[in-house]
């Protein structure tokens, strides 16, 4: 079988980005609210805030993080907590209104060991997820195929935000 490539050339700036990071990711789109669009952040509250990211397993893969820059649930308060649950809770609404998924993976890695991209900050990920989405590519290629632009989304969930009164920037 002659092998063939599947260009993915937007995650040069993941890959390049481990070893020159820049700082928090998530505390720098918290800073500039009048770039949510551009830094791909969706909603925020008081304590959280939802945002697209960038380098997504699956199309539609959000992060829930606290304002608070916390590595673990132990340092948050009952009301960042809450926010945080219901914040997840009204990512997977929108996404089912706006693209349909059969399921969702939701969870939270503590630790560089335990897979957290960002362990200084912790974040929740919200997946989508359809049948049969792990088909061949991840087996055979270790390739996710993403069929959607990520500004594309950003505004269809913000369209379903509106209409279904979900947080809103």
């Amino acid at each position: 079988m002659e092998r063939q490539n599947l260009w993915a050339p937007w995650r040069i700036k993941y890959i390049q980005g481990l070893a020159a990071s820049s700082g928090c990711f998530l505390c720098q789109a918290l800073a500039s609210p009048e770039k949510d669009r551009e830094n791909l952040v969706l909603w925020r509250t008081e304590h959280a805030l939802v945002m697209f990211n960038r380098y997504p397993y699956s199309n539609g893969h959000l992060l829930v993080a606290p304002v608070k820059h916390v590595a673990g649930l132990s340092e948050l308060s009952e009301a960042q907590m809450l926010s945080l649950t219901r914040l997840t809770r009204d990512s997977q609404r929108a996404l089912e209104l706006a693209i349909k998924p059969h399921g969702f993976n939701v969870g939270m890695n503590f630790g560089r060991c335990a897979g957290a991209g960002l362990p200084e900050h912790m974040h929740i990920h919200v997946v989508p997820r359809w049948s049969g989405d792990t088909s061949f590519m991840p087996i055979c290629s270790d390739t996710n195929v993403i069929s959607q632009g990520l500004y594309e989304l950003y505004d269809q969930l913000a369209e379903v935000s509106q209409k279904e009164n979900l947080p809103q920037t």
